[in-house]
């Protein structure tokens, strides 16, 4: 009884609860989503006696089945205004989020005069698009824009008449002065959150919203090489429909740091954690 009083504090939409065993609960993912965790409510019931939750890290992607959290209460048998406590602590609503992704379609706007002339091969598109698909997500679109932040906003704007409901622009992203993607961006009229990341690889990763809700992300050429960069961070939450603040980027820089572990273990290893 007194870990499903914990579990009733956690669970949410999309989630379900095993059988009690050896006094513990575990919630279960019923979709592949983007976890979520209130931390500072979370805290305040660990923070209790006689209670624990623990769960998986948040603002992370999960697929169906996926353990999300596990809880328990601590001694035998605990007082009823322990646990009132614990609840009192929690407050309104569930601890835990679980979001369905409902981003569905992209368009891919491939900057650089090189690939336009078929001097060098894209290479990039084809990595964007498989990231994408693993998250249901359809590329709809792709475009050679050439240099130029006029030929780049350009290109964003035949991107938005697709009706993708992403859009990425690739290369071009550095601060070299003929690197006119940052610049397209902001001439097709989107509002930047965030020009440059505390994540390494990634940190000239660009994002930005149409006043549409349309967001619009400026890929760093790490995302071509890298086993994981800003990117695999951002896009489940992205993808989940959650509007990131720049603030959400500032507290990656704790656990921003890829250790660049050959093989890379990713998404099972420290990074953005």
């Amino acid at each position: 009884e007194g870990a499903d009083r914990l579990r009733a504090l956690c669970q949410g939409a999309h989630m379900s609860a095993t059988p009690p065993k050896e006094g513990k609960i575990e919630l279960r993912a019923e979709c592949d989503g983007l976890f979520r965790v209130d931390s500072q409510r979370l805290i305040a019931v660990n923070s209790r006696e006689d209670v624990m939750i623990a769960t998986r890290k948040g603002n992370t992607a999960v697929k169906k089945g996926d353990k999300l959290a596990g809880m328990r209460v601590i001694p035998l048998i605990i007082k009823e205004e322990t646990l009132q406590a614990a609840e009192q602590a929690a407050g309104a609503g569930p601890l835990l989020e679980l979001l369905p992704y409902v981003k569905k379609t992209a368009a891919i706007v491939a900057t650089g005069s090189e690939v336009k002339k078929g001097l060098i091969q894209d290479t990039f598109t084809p990595v964007v698009k498989e990231k994408l698909a693993a998250y249901g997500i359809e590329t709809i679109s792709i475009a050679y824009s050439g240099d130029g932040v006029e030929n780049v906003a350009n290109a964003i704007s035949e991107a938005r008449k697709t009706g993708a409901d992403l859009i990425l622009c690739t290369g071009g992203m550095s601060v070299d002065p003929d690197d006119n993607t940052p610049g397209g961006i902001r001439a097709s009229g989107a509002r930047i959150v965030t020009y440059g990341a505390p994540v390494l690889p990634g940190a000239m990763f660009l994002l930005g919203y149409f006043e549409d809700g349309t967001p619009i992300c400026g890929l760093p050429g790490c995302v071509m090489y890298a086993g994981a960069t800003i990117f695999d961070l951002a896009l489940p939450r992205i993808a989940a429909g959650v509007e990131l603040t720049r603030r959400d980027f500032a507290v990656m820089g704790e656990g921003g740091l890829c250790l660049g572990c050959k093989p890379c273990h990713w998404p099972n290893c420290p990074f953005g954690k």
